[in-house]
């Protein structure tokens, strides 16, 4: 049996994302000992935090693991990954690898807006959702207007270490923002190039429905 340590760098592993009572119900221990622990992780660098805004009130905290913590686990997962990966690029044509991946991005916004109707949002909405939906699968991102763009900046990337030897997953993350902005998204930074961020810019007249755009 895993110690609670353990327990809550897994759920964090799994969930991306959790708040101090989603950690508690999970680990089955109360709020103030899953706070002891998280304190312990982030003072080891394993996990951080940050302030997300869910629903009405006050925004909510939310931990994730940092890159240190994601090397807690074992490499072989990493490993397992890549090897499918490479031996998908070596068995199906380029043009089949690059639709698998944009498969994988449209069934994200699917999994995401099963119950809302896409074509009907705002382009602020549009962006509102995004925020949620890169923040679920385990992105820290910054969304911002810049003139007559929208600006996507991710902090952290779930698949950083995969995407070291197979940048082609990281299209996957540029065809989810193309697929919920309903607008092709240019990426002009990227980690794997030695940048701090991954960057993408979408044109806002190319957006859908671009009548007004509210200040985010």
């Amino acid at each position: 049996m895993a110690n609670t340590r353990e327990q809550v760098l897994e759920n964090l592993l799994e969930k991306r994302r959790c708040t101090i009572n989603d950690l508690a119900e999970a680990v089955s221990i109360n709020p103030i000992s899953v706070r002891h622990h998280i304190t312990k992780l982030e003072a080891d660098g394993l996990v951080d935090s940050e302030e997300e805004r869910h629903g009405v009130g006050r925004p909510r905290r939310v931990y994730y693991l940092t890159e240190a913590g994601l090397e807690e686990f074992p490499s072989r997962y990493l490993r397992l990954t890549g090897g499918l990966i490479g031996s998908i690029k070596d068995s199906l044509p380029k043009k089949t690898v690059e639709k698998l991946f944009a498969g994988i991005a449209s069934e994200m916004v699917a999994d995401h807006t099963a119950e809302i109707d896409l074509a009907s949002l705002s382009p602020n909405e549009r962006i509102q959702l995004l925020r949620k939906l890169l923040a679920s699968e385990g992105f820290t991102a910054e969304i911002k207007m810049q003139e007559d763009k929208v600006v996507i900046n991710e902090s952290t990337c779930p698949y950083y270490h995969v995407g070291q030897e197979h940048p082609e997953i990281c299209t996957v993350d540029g065809m989810l923002i193309s697929n919920v902005l309903s607008a092709p998204a240019s990426k002009t930074k990227c980690v794997l190039d030695g940048d701090n961020h991954c960057t993408y810019e979408v044109d806002l007249i190319a957006m859908e429905q671009i009548n007004q755009m509210p200040e985010l």
